[in-house]
């Protein structure tokens, strides 16, 4: 074990090459917290892509500061413009993109620019498709299209899964893992698939579209970022 007087802290800025900071050299570096969140720029509502999107809060005035609070919130309704601004908390800078939501604003944490893949790094192999089959494909799109997203429709599967089995253990009941199916690999034809859904009465199944996921910006919890 190495003893905490001993330990050094460092970055590695090539392959087995590494650069030391003493605490104070890595306290100069900290960033301060600042008071408050500086605007920067505003910018048209759709100008920022959602890939940047990393997480979001709410915000409401400060004490002493509702009157300009609601005079901001207002103006940016009134122009349909959103805010791109700075903060810095914890030794870090944030990007920021504020948004009005009723009299209040949303404050949406953006990734850098650095942090985000670009898309061309995500192979493509384009096939050609014919009128008629998309007309087809349009037309699924449509019988399942709603006008506006519900969250509300979709709920956390697994978790309701996992309350149900605390539940039971409560209740002293015995849990069994149910023996895996084994299913046999099978291969597609997607337009007879899209027939098919096009063709049942009722609600159309939901349909599943299967990719290769590259994330295009590193969760919190993932271990992936731009190299």
């Amino acid at each position: 074990m190495v003893a905490r007087s001993e330990m050094v802290k460092g970055y590695e800025f090539a392959k087995g090459r590494y650069v030391t900071f003493t605490d104070e050299e890595l306290k100069a570096l900290d960033q301060k917290a600042t008071n408050g969140i500086e605007i920067a720029e505003f910018v048209p509502a759709g100008s920022v892509d959602p890939v940047y999107f990393e997480r979001s809060y709410y915000l409401g005035p400060d004490k002493n500061g509702a009157k300009a609070f609601s005079l901001l919130v207002r103006a940016m309704h009134e122009t349909g413009l959103l805010a791109v601004a700075k903060y810095a908390a914890r030794g870090k800078d944030y990007l920021v993109l504020l948004r009005p939501a009723d009299e209040r604003l949303e404050m949406i944490q953006l990734y850098n620019e650095d942090e985000v893949r670009s898309p061309s790094e995500v192979p493509v192999e384009t096939r050609a498709s014919t009128q008629a089959e998309v007309k087809l494909a349009t037309r699924l799109i449509e019988s399942i299209a709603s006008q506006e997203f519900d969250p509300g429709k979709y709920g956390d599967e697994v978790r309701r899964r996992i309350q149900e089995l605390i539940e039971a253990k409560v209740q002293g009941k015995d849990i069994t893992a149910p023996a895996p199916r084994k299913r046999k690999a099978e291969v597609v034809d997607l337009m007879a698939a899209l027939q098919a859904s096009l063709a049942r009465k009722g609600k159309p199944a939901a349909t599943a579209v299967r990719a290769r996921r590259v994330e295009a910006a590193p969760l919190r919890r993932a271990a992936g970022r731009k190299k």
